[in-house]
């Protein structure tokens, strides 16, 4: 009885061993550099990071691209995912073709984006070719930040919606098929049945998606580093740059923490936002 007991332990003890050597111990580390300062207690980093002229274009570069990225993934990976779903056989296929960037890397997606726009990449060489320019334009040039913005955009857009697709058509499956077939009887068209069964019931995958989805915005990195290099600073890529260029750990570390203190702040934000709102007993 005693080993029937134990096995569950047992068998969540490597998940729980990797979890506290691999996740506890460095947050750890890194929350302990943050907040101390010559062995003690400060908020000397914080405040050293944030004197730094990159610190606040880096966050409102963080904060701009997620504003515009996560509301694009969501509503393409809804488009997306009501295609899907009314497929009949052809469903498997077309799934399986939009979730073809699941399978590369940030780093990967960013250097196939970078022969695509880069001045003697594929995108000029065609428009010279059909005799629309005279010769290369530079396209990711520090000359035009919204150039910049726009190639980073489109490189997540194809990069990373297919996350947001995958959760999606998960949360549309286990909608019941009765509910649209009720509706059609009452005379509701495909856009009434979207927004009054799919968005509704939908809830709980569009707070996972955009839980997600917000969360990795603001950790993005590679493929800003591959098409804007240090012209379009960012959050993740500042703190890439104390630990290994400035060899500053504890600027780092004061980094990670802001990033994770507006991760966290986000989540509870939109779990208030898409929870189950409970109404109020008389």
């Amino acid at each position: 009885m005693s080993d029937t007991r134990l096995l569950p332990y047992l068998l969540l003890a490597p998940a729980a061993i990797f979890l506290v050597a691999f996740f506890l111990v460095p947050f750890g580390q890194v929350a302990v550099e943050a907040f101390t300062q010559y062995g003690q207690l400060s908020t000397g980093n914080f405040r050293s990071i944030m004197s730094d002229w990159k610190f606040w274009p880096a966050l409102r570069n963080t904060v701009v691209l997620t504003a515009i990225v996560v509301p694009l993934q969501i509503a393409l990976a809804l488009a997306m995912a009501a295609l899907v779903m009314n497929l009949g056989k052809g469903r498997d296929f077309a799934l399986y073709v939009f979730t073809i960037p699941l399978g590369i890397s940030d780093l990967a997606a960013g250097l196939i984006w970078l022969a695509i726009l880069e001045q003697n990449g594929f995108l000029n060489s065609a428009r010279h070719a059909l005799g629309l320019i005279a010769g290369p334009q530079l396209l990711l040039g520090y000359q035009n930040i919204v150039l910049l913005f726009a190639a980073i955009v489109l490189a997540e857009l194809w990069r990373a919606t297919a996350v947001v697709l995958v959760i999606l058509v998960a949360g549309m499956s286990l909608i019941p098929r009765e509910y649209y077939e009720a509706a059609e009887v009452f005379g509701a068209g495909p856009w009434k049945r979207f927004v009054r069964i799919t968005l509704p019931l939908l809830r709980p995958s569009l707070q996972t998606a955009l839980i997600l989805r917000t969360i990795l915005a603001f950790e993005v990195f590679a493929i800003v580093l591959v098409l804007a290099g240090t012209n379009l600073p960012v959050l993740m890529g500042e703190t890439y740059g104390w630990q290994f260029t400035l060899q500053d750990r504890a600027g780092a570390s004061a980094y990670a923490m802001v990033i994770l203190a507006i991760s966290i702040a986000l989540t509870m934000f939109f779990l208030w936002a898409l929870g189950e709102k409970k109404e109020a007993t008389p």
